[in-house]
């Protein structure tokens, strides 16, 4: 039998440099979207328009994930690119992207700790005098440093040339990582914590979590 196979084409770095104008769109629009859905839900309804007010801040790293995803998607489709190949390289350089914006939340005293009378605990003046988590530069070193380290360790043993594995890797590790800290960090003030348990964060993380593996398993298993 015939069969019908879609001609993809080498990722270059004109490719590259087209697909950056592309990535910034998708993550600020999925962000901002994913922020009011997930965390500003009422607000929506109130004075829906606020959703463009980006300069008042607010963006949601899960709905960013679904907005590069979408635009991943319609680049590969658009220029014939292999879609794991795309996010396979996009999953090296994003630890990178994390480390620096995990920075930024500290030096702009956002998304810190819960208190804690752990040695590393710090005060942030501008919230209160109680010694907190700085849960910022947990995630910098985690979501950011260690998570580079690891991928960057399987790009070595050659997983990069099955396409999907390092982004599976990503999503694993990176869902994980944020799971846990979210129990070290302070939960959104209008949210609180769901069931007096668990964090919007955390409920978000899960599903990365189980799409990472199940991406894991299939790519491993595929020829």
């Amino acid at each position: 039998k015939k069969i019908n196979r879609v001609h993809t084409k080498k990722i270059n770095d004109k490719k590259i440099d087209d697909f950056f104008i592309w990535s910034v769109i998708g993550v600020i629009i999925g962000g901002r979207i994913g922020y009011f859905v997930f965390y500003q839900t009422t607000s929506i309804f109130i004075n829906p328009l606020e959703i463009l007010y980006i300069w008042k801040g607010g963006m949601s790293f899960h709905g960013g994930l679904v907005g590069i995803t979408i635009t991943i998607l319609i680049f590969c489709k658009k220029n014939l690119i292999n879609f794991f190949q795309l996010t396979d390289l996009i999953s090296i350089v994003a630890p990178i992207g994390l480390f620096f914006g995990r920075l930024a939340n500290f030096v702009n005293v956002e998304l810190y700790g819960r208190i804690t009378d752990f040695p590393f605990a710090m005060i942030y003046p501008s919230i209160d005098q109680l010694p907190r988590h700085p849960s910022q530069l947990y995630e910098a070193l985690f979501e950011g440093l260690i998570l580079f380290l690891i991928l960057n360790y399987f790009r070595k043993k050659n997983y990069h040339y099955n396409f999907g594995l390092i982004t599976s890797l990503f999503l694993i590790f990176y869902g994980i990582f944020r799971f846990f800290i979210e129990f070290l960090r302070e939960p959104d003030p209008h949210l609180g914590l769901i069931y007096n348990f668990i964090s919007m964060g955390q409920i978000l993380s899960i599903p990365i979590i189980i799409i990472g593996t199940g991406l894991y398993i299939w790519k491993k298993n595929s020829k």
